[in-house]
């Protein structure tokens, strides 16, 4: 039994339960209001009272249940005497248990380890019993919530207060996701990075100039020497940070300006949603334009203008093609900006004989600066945060160099290479993809605070 059915039979008991205290909520209030008296709830509330009180405990069970119940599987399944044939603990051990799980579950059609099809009768009945198990105990909830929920039902119940209570925990909750999400990153990202730190000196990783990284070379051996992550530092602000901005900052803020100022409210209408499909194009489609059309541009310009090191994977190509993609994000942020001027500083300005221009120049843009700030914060993280345009365009070499037509690597490129392949996650190879990860994660968590303080002061000025 998978976790979708013990989920169905608590949606289900939970309709149940609202159709029945519903009904029964009508009736009160029918023999109250009789009697000159009223519900202190509306029959809704009644209704979405035993319905919290018939799903959610069975729901919340269901979940726990899917989790602990693999281990109690497996547990059972070892003990079987077809279990008895295999090898000691190990990668080979696990394969046949992961295969032979897989064929009882119906996901696998086939197994290549003939050791895994002795074991499959074994798992089919361990997962039989113990899917029985969770779904009786669901449905055993789920009816107790329900008659819990009907045995309070009264005229003075305040199902109401109480409904409202529970949504506002279940929005707390929800709200605590991203919270819980960031630190789990942030702890699992210390967590891998302090024990590369143990391996390779701090300093050395942060100012060394030199990254040359070897998977497979022994985890004791020229360590502090190899991994100098400073050339993927300024390839990833050399990138994301100057080149892209170069591009995003100037063209995102005109067609801001255009179309909050210019453009007529027909062709405004027709325009934003042109520029805001770009920020809707999937990253690899931009990979692939950079790749096959910008870079041997960007090569073919380069020796135009006698640049003879001019590589068709280069961090202008890049660069440029990053830049296009973070427009509407500097674009949109400008034009709710510019937008949101009280039209009362337009008409002094003008009223003052300044022209539309030196308005925009002297009024509009400096009230609308901290919006616009925190626009061109956000795309700049995202910017530098960005993997597949650089591991298609930008190139896999480690420099400190200025020429935007040589091939540069970042540190979302490195971060995806020491991830990928047979590495050992105890070399120091892969666990620099961590550290990495740590410098890239403090410095966008840095750059989305400001943008955000930004905008915080912007909403201030303005409300």
């Amino acid at each position: 039994m998978t976790l979708a059915i013990p989920i169905l039979i608590a949606i289900a008991l939970g309709l149940v339960a609202w159709l029945a205290a519903r009904a029964r909520a009508w009736r009160m209030r029918r023999s109250a209001r009789a009697a000159g008296r009223d519900l202190h709830s509306l029959p809704g509330y009644h209704a979405w009272y035993a319905a919290l009180w018939t799903a959610l405990p069975a729901t919340l069970f269901a979940a726990v249940w899917a989790t602990v119940s693999p281990g109690l599987v497996l547990q059972r399944v070892l003990t079987d005497p077809a279990a008895s044939q295999l090898p000691a603990i190990g990668f080979q051990r696990d394969a046949i248990l992961s295969e032979a799980q897989g064929l009882a579950s119906g996901s696998l059609s086939a197994a290549f380890n003939p050791a895994s099809r002795a074991l499959v009768p074994a798992f089919r009945a361990a997962l039989e019993f113990y899917g029985t198990i969770g779904g009786a105990l669901t449905l055993i909830l789920g009816l107790g919530g329900l008659a819990f929920a009907l045995l309070r039902q009264r005229e003075g119940l305040r199902a109401r207060t109480m409904v409202e209570r529970s949504v506002l925990g279940l929005l707390l909750a929800a709200s605590l996701v991203a919270v819980l999400t960031t630190l789990s990153i942030f702890v699992s990202l210390i967590f891998e990075t302090l024990r590369f730190f143990q391996m390779v000196n701090p300093l050395d990783f942060l100012f060394g100039t030199s990254w040359n990284p070897d998977p497979m070379a022994p985890a004791n051996q020229g360590l502090s020497s190899s991994y100098g992550a400073l050339p993927l530092f300024w390839g990833t602000v050399f990138v994301g940070a100057i080149i892209a901005m170069a591009v995003a900052i100037p063209l995102g803020l005109m067609s801001a300006i255009f179309l909050t100022q210019y453009a007529t409210p027909r062709l405004r209408k027709i325009m934003k949603p042109v520029l805001e499909v770009l920020a809707g194009v999937p990253t690899v489609v931009y990979g692939y334009f950079a790749a096959l059309t910008v870079a041997p541009a960007v090569r073919d310009f380069g020796h135009l203008i006698g640049v003879a090191s001019a590589s068709s994977e280069s961090a202008l190509a890049a660069g440029l093609v990053m830049g296009v993609m973070i427009i509407p994000l500097v674009s949109s942020m400008a034009d709710d900006s510019i937008a949101a001027v009280p039209q009362a500083m337009r008409d002094g300005s003008l009223a003052m004989g300044a022209t539309k221009s030196e308005t925009i120049r002297r009024v509009l843009l400096p009230a609308a600066l901290p919006g616009i700030v925190a626009g061109i914060m956000l795309a700049i993280s995202r910017a530098i945060g960005e993997t597949m345009i650089v591991v298609m365009a930008a190139g896999a070499t480690a420099r400190l160099t200025a020429n935007p037509f040589q091939s540069m690597t970042t540190v979302t490129y490195q971060i995806v290479a020491m991830l990928t392949g047979e590495g050992s996650f105890d070399h120091p190879a892969t666990l620099s993809a961590f550290a990495l990860g740590m410098v890239l994660f403090l410095v966008t968590f840095a750059l989305n605070y400001i943008a955000l303080r930004v905008v915080k002061r912007f909403r201030e000025a303005y409300d």
